[in-house]
């Protein structure tokens, strides 16, 4: 399967955003400097979309007025009009002719950090007519899924017991199947999905990040804060900051850290250019009783205190204690810590940069939907294949972090390519 197209809601009248939305659409509201819908439409672009089509209603010209047909965007945009009052499945009923026979359907106000080709490879493994991202919070959910991600309960009213899971869109949808049921009414598409549920026809793709929306005031500044343009890089400890033990052996006192003399440099050049690090790192030693906690947070405040003297700022240290065998999501590969680090700092994932020596690096950064960087020549890319069926290539590798540092602050720099 290959989706180029993308169909979003963009007719609503975003009451909770008043008096912004007097004059303009929701989807148009300013985010540092540029509509919100701009930014959505980047991501899809990154994400392989060609093609979008808008589904307006509410102050439909402004969207029209600045969009046109996508030229100036690199990109194909399309429009199907309708009044305000038409609700979400008749606009969609509406666009039929336009649409493809698979295309990604989305909300207008979400801003969600996803992968297509991971949806994509979701899709097609669990094989519904309809399958969405969903995100597991306290309070406030409308939906239940089993243990093998079939929604098997869409509750509207968010009254019913174990509702774990709220959907979120980023919907892929089968345009034939889904057709048969919808006849032009004018209902929401929520009635839509609730039909395929009771079907068993809908399938949630989990994701553990934090999702941010536009639907009012407050949700509006924390997605300012979230789209902002952060300069902070995830960064392993042993073998890139410091110089690795021999195998089988640990760092166990502050005479055992040896700092790399050009990872420091590099790392200064990089603070100088205004970015900060979060350092993630798996400690074994830790389940291997050969250091205690205590003992290891000594370790970590002397590092502080020394990549600190060199100008270097540190925001955080991530560590894993567990051992191989414990099943935990944090120790590398696994991409816990990742996700951890980029939802406590508002990053978003595809805009930051992991820099490992190890090939599980290399696949705790796929995981996580963030790059990679591989310094050094100590790492066989081969062994993710053998032991965890996937092969991955780093998008940067380099002999030390010094060659690194120029691709790093293009990347960074390059708001075309930052977007990717």
């Amino acid at each position: 399967m290959e989706i180029k197209q993308a169909v979003i809601f963009c007719g609503g009248t975003g009451e909770r955003l008043k008096p912004i939305t007097d004059s303009i659409p929701k989807p148009m509201v300013d985010v540092n400097g540029k509509p919100f819908l701009e930014h959505l439409i980047n991501k899809l672009k990154a994400n392989g979309i060609s093609e979008i089509v808008l589904l307006t209603g509410y102050k439909k010209e402004v969207i029209e007025d600045y969009f046109g047909d996508g030229l100036k965007f690199e990109i194909k945009i399309k429009y199907s009009r309708g009044p305000v009052k038409w609700l979400t499945a008749k606009r969609l009923w509406e666009a039929r002719d336009l649409i493809d026979n698979y295309f990604l359907l989305l909300y207008a106000d979400n801003y969600v950090p996803f992968n297509l080709k991971k949806s994509i490879s979701f899709h097609l493994d669990k094989d519904k007519i309809l399958s969405f991202i969903v995100f597991s919070k306290p309070m406030k959910n409308n939906l239940k899924m089993d243990s093998d991600n079939n929604i098997v309960l869409y509750d509207e009213t968010r009254q019913a017991d174990d509702l774990k899971y709220v959907e979120l869109g980023y919907m892929i949808v089968n345009k034939k199947c889904i057709l048969e049921f919808m006849d032009g009414s004018n209902i929401s598409f929520s009635e839509i999905i609730k039909i395929l549920v009771e079907k068993r026809e809908v399938a949630g793709l989990e994701t553990k990040y934090n999702y941010h929306s536009i639907s009012d005031i407050e949700r509006l500044e924390k997605m300012r804060n979230y789209l902002a343009n952060k300069k902070i890089i995830l960064i392993d400890r042993d073998g890139v900051i410091n110089k690795k033990p021999a195998r089988g052996e640990y760092v166990l006192g502050k005479e055992d850290l040896i700092l790399s003399e050009d990872s420091i440099k590099a790392m200064k050049r990089l603070s100088d250019e205004g970015f900060s690090f979060i350092i993630i790192t798996n400690q074994l030693c830790v389940a291997k009783g050969l250091i205690s906690k205590d003992e290891l947070a000594n370790i970590h405040n002397h590092l502080l205190e020394r990549l600190k003297e060199h100008g270097i700022n540190i925001l955080e240290i991530f560590h894993c204690p567990h051992g191989i065998n414990e099943g935990c999501k944090c120790r590398k590969p696994n991409p816990g810590m990742l996700i951890e680090a980029c939802n406590k700092y508002s990053i978003i994932p595809h805009k930051t940069i992991f820099i490992g020596d190890d090939e599980r690096d290399c696949l705790a950064a796929f995981r996580a939907d963030v790059k990679s960087i591989l310094i050094g020549e100590d790492y066989d890319l081969s062994l993710n294949l053998k032991y965890h069926k996937t092969y991955i290539e780093p998008d940067f590798s380099s002999k030390n972090l010094s060659e690194a540092v120029d691709f790093i602050i293009e990347k960074f720099e390059d708001k075309s390519e930052h977007e990717k």
